[in-house]
């Protein structure tokens, strides 16, 4: 083998211009991610920890869905593949639910919701585009939108519109977005946007120019009206969804985004060049999943008692302005009477108690300071002992910030 040494003194010198400091967009810390981490070595130091910090359902997938994954690993290798079987079984779930008829070939499994919002908003929107959003909100919107070069456009909402985006928030702004995202039921909220709402949203956006990315993850987590697809109103919209919530599979990583008419090609090119494919046997068990309807109904069922458990103590603990959770299972507490720092609130809960909650910051960088999320996707025992030692423990702690700091004796 002949090797040839370089001179660098015989090589023409580089005369390209010195590269540019880069800055990339700022991307905010999930702050219950530092507070899990920390709930974990409490754990390993042997301290009982109280895991509602993360949206994660502590049921795993269904028995047979995890059935269906053994048996594939002892028949099979693997390798890069998309199930045409799912694809037509989730096309199947619109039908069944929406009465929507959506083509098998719209629907584009993904490695989960996190890369689909990455999918539509990369695939599917220019550099420097405006994207708008509620406020609170997922704090991947916010982080997305930015990361990828898009302008977040956060727009605050209260209890006058039950904290969720309303059609007249978009009439509002004076200069239309080319995206607005939308999400019912909402995380950190769970609250939902009626029939009525979608239908006024939906037009609002139509005519102003404004293309809709509904994230409809904890879709079949409702206890009240069951959620509209924004489907049904707006034919066009970016539909995403995963199999973490409702199905209970948050570590397999798998999800689907729904291509508006049209734009299936372009997004599966971006999906194999970015992702390739989901995971193999995640894509097995899933298909057994969406079948398993007695054993997943049952996971909502606990989370119905748990809600209501909350629901009842929260309020007795001092903790009465809640934001109406209809779906998902999260409670949106404002703790304004206890801080202004959300983040410590929870760091000193957590350290006192070993109940891990997640700081409002997250979802809300202007209000948050003042709230905290509970994920109450946990068992019937450990949401009470949960509420037990937090009751415990709020009643020690001073409300410098209440209007009345005299305290009532929970009933």
């Amino acid at each position: 083998m002949t090797t040839v040494a370089i001179d660098p003194a015989r090589e023409a010198p580089c005369n390209a211009a010195p590269r540019a400091p880069c800055n990339p967009a700022p991307v905010a810390p999930f702050h219950a991610m530092a507070i899990s981490r920390a709930a974990h070595r409490l754990s390993v130091e042997g301290r009982p920890v109280f895991h509602m910090e993360f949206g994660q359902p502590s049921t795993g997938a269904p028995p047979r869905a995890i059935a269906a994954a053994h048996a594939r690993l002892d028949s099979e290798a693997g390798g890069y593949w998309e199930s045409p079987a799912l694809r037509e079984r989730i096309a199947a779930l619109y039908r069944d639910r929406h009465g929507l008829a959506i083509d098998a070939d719209r629907i584009l499994l993904t490695c989960g919701a996190s890369p689909a919002l990455a999918l539509a908003i990369a695939g599917l929107f220019c550099p420097g585009d405006r994207i708008a959003f509620v406020r609170p909100g997922y704090v991947a919107y916010r982080n997305a939108v930015a990361a990828l070069g898009r302008v977040p456009v956060e727009i605050g909402a209260d209890a006058t519109t039950r904290y969720q985006i309303d059609a007249r928030h978009i009439e509002a702004l004076d200069e239309a977005p080319a995206g607005l995202i939308v999400a019912s039921p909402a995380n950190p909220t769970g609250s939902m946007i009626d029939a009525a709402g979608l239908a006024a949203l939906a037009a609002t956006a139509a005519r102003r120019g404004v293309r809709i990315i509904a994230d409809e993850i904890y879709h079949g987590l409702d206890y009240g009206a069951p959620a509209h697809s924004m489907l049904e109103f707006d034919p066009d919209a970016i539909v995403i969804n995963s199999f973490s919530k409702y199905w209970s599979m948050p570590g397999w990583r798998l999800g689907w985004i729904v291509a508006p008419p049209g734009t299936a090609d372009h997004l599966r090119a971006y999906v194999g060049s970015l992702y390739l494919t989901p995971p193999t046997l995640s894509q097995h068990a899933a298909l057994v999943a969406m079948d398993e309807t007695d054993v997943l109904e049952g996971y909502r069922e606990t989370y119905r008692r748990n809600r209501a458990h909350l629901l009842d103590t929260l309020p007795q603990l001092g903790l009465g302005r809640i934001a109406p959770p209809d779906g998902a299972f999260y409670i949106w507490a404002d703790v304004g009477d206890y801080t202004r720092d959300s983040m410590a609130f929870c760091q000193k809960l957590l350290a006192e108690t070993g109940v891990a909650i997640a700081p409002g910051i997250d979802f809300d960088p202007v209000e948050g300071h003042h709230f905290v999320r509970f994920s109450f996707a946990v068992s019937e025992d450990r949401a009470q002992a949960a509420m037990v030692r937090f009751g415990d423990w709020l009643g020690r702690q001073a409300r410098p910030y209440a209007k009345n700091t005299r305290r009532s004796t929970p009933s």
